[in-house]
């Protein structure tokens, strides 16, 4: 299976944004791009960003984190994000984020 389409732009800002978490130290380059072609390969685009996005956002307070927190298909969104990722983490050698 060769995986979904992702633009190169999304691969890289994802790629980025996960060697920041893990100290930004270049070695993290090759982790974190393992990272995303796996999680490519499980999640088509568009679910990789409406996922994604409920993920990042559940701890928002107030108001306006509610739509990404209090609805049952916001939940298990998340909760299915978390979980692909945290996959592709610990397969390509990345500590699971919290």
């Amino acid at each position: 299976r060769a995986g979904h389409d992702y633009p190169t732009s999304a691969r890289v800002e994802y790629v980025q944004e996960c060697m920041l978490r893990n100290g930004g130290e270049l070695s993290y380059l090759y982790k974190c791009s393992c990272a995303i072609d796996r999680i490519a390969n499980e999640l088509a685009y568009d679910d990789f960003v409406e996922w994604g996005t409920f993920a990042r956002n559940a701890s928002l307070a107030g108001e306006r984190g509610g739509v990404f927190r209090d609805s049952d298909q916001a939940r298990e969104n998340a909760k299915r994000y978390r979980a692909v990722e945290a996959e592709a983490y610990s397969a390509c050698g990345l500590q699971v984020p919290k």
